[in-house]
């Protein structure tokens, strides 16, 4: 069992590029896709957040079973689900405003126990910025890599919900020793200033980091560096690639079952390369849809 933990959000996605367009409401949030990603690609998946009784906290559970993914971690809340406003840029490139204040996500309680058989846990994106569930999900991390469970961590850098920079990049750095695998784009790499080199020395045994449509590239703490070209596609938009990559690379690794510290450093060349392949391609497939929509096993095959 792979166990995501985070945000799940409606993303509001603008149907087409003028200023005042209609928004179309799709289920999102980084962690919600990456959960949805693993359960479509085949992995036993389950979900643990704070989910609204609203109809779109209803829809946001429906996804998720629908994925094959278990929901029976998620909590549940009268307030209303966090609502996120897309705008997309040239490329596909995707900005979003966020609406937070007083949302079920935000009041998220650390867990006395996660599901049985629990191999991983995911963690990432809004929920390790918003308080109190901040200091929850951050408490789940330590906790489950203190019980030697592998974590992963996809920071994926929303600025405009990050009120202090400076403290988020030094509370970012306390994280790295209970991190297992980290994974982040090359924008946030950039925001958060600091080094592969430098966070696989506080922890982690892999960095893999993104690179768009140009691929992506893995530096493990033994000092190799893999890299594959990003698969071409018409990108449609970019809203849950990252995440698809997330769920790429923890899915790929339970399938060689190499879900611990000791494996993944064991992990070579060749290995990566497919792995990474694999990856990039799912996340094109994402790419090629509107919203987050990642591709099932069928569509993604296999070869990793």
């Amino acid at each position: 069992m792979i166990v995501v933990a985070g945000e799940a959000l409606i993303d509001l996605v603008p149907r087409g590029a003028a200023p005042l367009v209609d928004l179309r409401p799709a289920r999102g949030g980084g962690p919600y896709n990456t959960a949805v990603a693993l359960g479509r690609l085949g992995s036993p998946t389950a979900f643990c957040s704070r989910v609204s009784y609203d109809a779109y906290g209803e829809a946001l559970l429906d996804g998720l079973r629908d994925a094959g993914v278990d929901v029976t971690p998620v909590q549940r809340g009268p307030e209303p689900t966090t609502l996120a406003v897309a705008s997309i840029g040239e490329g596909g490139s995707a900005r979003y405003s966020f609406y937070v204040e007083g949302s079920a996500d935000r009041l998220f309680e650390a867990p006395a126990r996660l599901p049985e058989g629990t191999r991983a846990v995911s963690f990432g994106t809004c929920s390790l910025v918003l308080e109190p569930g901040a200091s929850a999900y951050e408490e789940l991390l330590h906790t489950t890599a203190a019980q030697g469970v592998f974590t992963a961590l996809d920071p994926n850098i929303r600025p405009g919900l990050i009120p202090d920079a400076d403290a988020y990049r030094a509370r970012f750095t306390s994280w790295l020793p209970s991190v297992s695998l980290l994974k982040l784009s090359e924008e946030d790499a950039e925001w958060l200033g600091g080094a592969p080199r430098q966070w696989l020395g506080s922890g982690p045994s892999a960095v893999v980091i993104t690179h768009g449509g140009d691929g992506l590239t893995v530096h493990t703490r033994a000092g190799a560096e893999h890299s594959v070209p990003g698969e071409k596609t018409d990108v449609v938009d970019t809203i849950g690639a990252g995440d698809t990559v997330n769920a790429a690379l923890l899915h790929g690794l339970s399938a060689r079952d190499t879900l611990c510290a000791a494996a993944l450093a064991a992990l070579g060349a060749d290995d990566w390369t497919r792995l990474l392949r694999f990856a990039a391609r799912a996340a094109a497939i994402t790419c090629s849809r509107a919203g987050a929509e990642p591709p099932y096993a069928a569509e993604v095959g296999e070869d990793f």
